[in-house]
C-alpha cells in the first residue's frame, strides 16, 4: 500500500475546481497554510490496482458453509463470482473520472487534512448544506442527489429549492488523513464541521447526515455549533432510554407500545440478535478486526457487503439495488486508500449505541424515515427527543442508504425538509 498519506495524493487544478475557488470568498482562499483550501484530484498509481487485482486473484478460501441460506455470513457462492468479477472486469478509473470531475479540496483542521467535495449550486439564494456518509460507505453515497440538491430545475424541483453541497470525508475515511491519536469521535468531527463550514464562507447552514453522518449531525445540534440552522436525518437516534435497557437485556417488549413502537422494538430486537456482532466487534476491537480490512481484499469485501445487502432496500440483492460496480466502487474505495482499520475506529471512538436518544435536542430538526432502515423510527419517540422537530415524513422507497440507492426521492425529501428554514 501506499507509503504514506502523500504518496496516494495528487493536486491538480481542473477547470470545474478552478471556478469553485473563484467563487469562494476571498478571506477564505487568502487564509495562511495551515487553513488552506487546496484543490484536489485522485489518481492512484496503476500498480496498486494491479496489487488490488492480484491479492483477489490469490485469495484462500474458507470452505462454502454448510447452512443453506446466510445465517453464518455471506455465502461463497454469492461473494466470489462478483470478486472474480472485481479482479477481471472491474474499472476503477470510470468512478475515479467521476470524482475527479467535481470539485474537491483538502483542507488541515485540527492537525488532519480534511477531504470533501464542494459543489456551489448556480441558483441564487441556495442554502449550504453539509453531508455526512457512514460505514461501510463513503462520499460515493451522495453522488447521484448532487445534481438533484444543488440543480434542482434540471431534475423538475424549483430553484428556491437549490443548496450549495459541502461533502467531506470523515477523518480515517477515503482520502481524509487517518487520526494519530485518540480523540476524533462524532463530537470531536462535528465541531471539525462546524470549522470547515466557516472556513467556506458558510455562517448559516443545515446538516443532513445517515449512520455515521446521523449521529455527526445530532452531535453539531446538541454543541450548538455556530451557524448551524438545523438537521435532516434519515436514522435517527430516539430509542428511548427505558426501551434501550429493555432490548440490553432480552425482556419481552412493553405492553403499553403503539404498533408502530412496538414495530421498532421487533426490528431492533431482531438486529441485535442477529446482525450486531460486527458492530460489537468495531466498538471494541477495531484494531484487530483492522488488521483482516487492510490485508485482504475479500476478507474486507465479505466484511462490508454483508451490511449492504443487509441494509439495502430490499434485503438480500444489493447488486440488483445499488448495481455490481457501484458496490465494487465503494470497496476500491476502501481498499485503495487503505482506511479499513481507521474507518472502523469511529466505532471505538464513539462505544456507543446509536440508536439511542443521546439527548434533547431543540435546534429544528427534520426526519425522513426510509422502509427499508435498520429500524423504522416512530414519531413518538422522536418528538421525546427533538423538541423542535419541524418535518417527519415515512418515504416511500429505500434503505439505510438512502441518498445511494434512491438519490431523486433522497433530494425531495431534504428539499421538503429544509424549506421552512430558509
Amino acid at each position: 500500500m501506499f507509503a504514506d498519506q502523500a504518496s496516494r495524493r495528487q493536486f491538480v487544478v481542473g477547470a470545474s475546481v478552478a471556478g469553485a475557488l473563484a467563487a469562494m470568498p476571498s478571506a477564505v482562499r487568502a487564509q495562511g497554510a495551515n487553513s488552506a483550501i487546496r484543490p484536489f484530484k485522485i489518481a492512484i498509481p496503476q500498480a496498486e490496482i494491479q496489487a488490488m487485482q492480484r491479492r483477489i486473484a490469490e485469495t484462500r478460501w474458507a470452505d462454502t458453509q454448510p447452512a443453506p441460506d446466510d445465517g453464518q455470513g455471506v455465502r461463497r457462492q454469492v461473494l466470489e463470482p462478483l470478486m472474480r468479477y472485481w479482479a477481471r472486469g472491474y474499472d476503477w478509473r470510470k468512478v475515479e473520472a467521476r470524482l475527479n470531475a467535481l470539485p474537491m479540496f483538502l483542507t488541515e483542521i485540527d492537525g488532519l487534512d480534511i477531504h470533501f467535495i464542494h459543489v456551489r449550486s448556480r441558483h441564487e439564494n441556495a442554502m449550504p448544506m453539509i453531508l455526512t456518509h457512514g460505514w461501510p460507505g463513503s462520499i460515493l453515497e451522495f453522488l447521484g442527489a448532487i445534481g438533484p440538491l444543488s440543480d434542482p430545475t434540471a431534475y423538475g424541483g424549483k430553484a428556491e429549492d437549490a443548496f450549495h453541497l459541502v461533502i467531506p470525508s470523515i477523518p480515517g475515511f477515503g482520502f481524509s488523513a487517518r487520526p494519530t491519536v485518540p480523540g476524533w469521535g462524532s463530537d470531536h468531527i462535528g465541531r471539525a464541521w462546524g470549522m470547515l463550514m466557516q472556513r467556506l464562507g458558510y455562517d448559516r447552514y443545515v446538516s443532513q447526515g445517515g449512520d455515521c453522518g446521523s449521529v455527526i449531525s445530532q452531535r453539531m445540534a446538541l454543541q450548538y455549533v455556530p451557524g448551524l440552522l438545523g438537521i435532516h436525518l434519515n436514522m435517527p437516534a430516539v430509542v428511548p432510554a427505558e426501551i434501550a435497557r429493555i432490548l440490553a437485556v432480552g425482556d419481552p417488549a412493553p405492553a403499553s407500545l403503539s404498533a408502530k413502537e412496538r414495530g421498532a422494538f421487533d426490528q431492533l430486537e431482531a438486529f441485535y440478535r442477529d446482525n450486531a456482532g460486527y458492530a460489537a466487534m468495531m466498538n471494541t476491537r477495531p484494531q484487530t478486526i483492522g488488521y483482516s480490512l487492510v490485508d485482504s481484499p475479500v476478507g474486507m469485501a465479505a466484511w462490508m457487503y454483508e451490511k449492504i445487502g443487509q441494509w439495502a432496500y430490499p434485503a438480500g440483492d444489493p447488486e440488483k439495488v445499488l448495481g455490481r460496480d457501484t458496490i465494487l466502487d465503494d470497496l476500491s474505495l476502501y481498499w485503495l486508500t487503505g482506511t479499513g482499520a481507521s474507518a472502523a475506529r469511529i466505532y471505538w471512538e464513539d462505544h456507543s449505541n446509536n440508536f439511542n436518544a443521546r439527548g434533547i435536542i431543540d435546534l429544528p430538526v427534520a426526519i425522513s424515515v426510509f422502509p427499508g432502515e435498520i429500524f423504522r423510527a416512530p414519531k413518538s419517540w422522536a418528538e421525546r427527543c427533538y423538541t423542535n422537530l419541524f418535518y417527519f415524513n415515512e418515504a416511500s422507497n429505500g434503505g439505510h442508504f438512502a441518498a445511494w440507492e434512491q438519490p431523486r426521492l433522497f433530494a425531495e425529501e431534504v428539499r421538503a425538509a429544509f424549506r421552512p428554514l430558509r
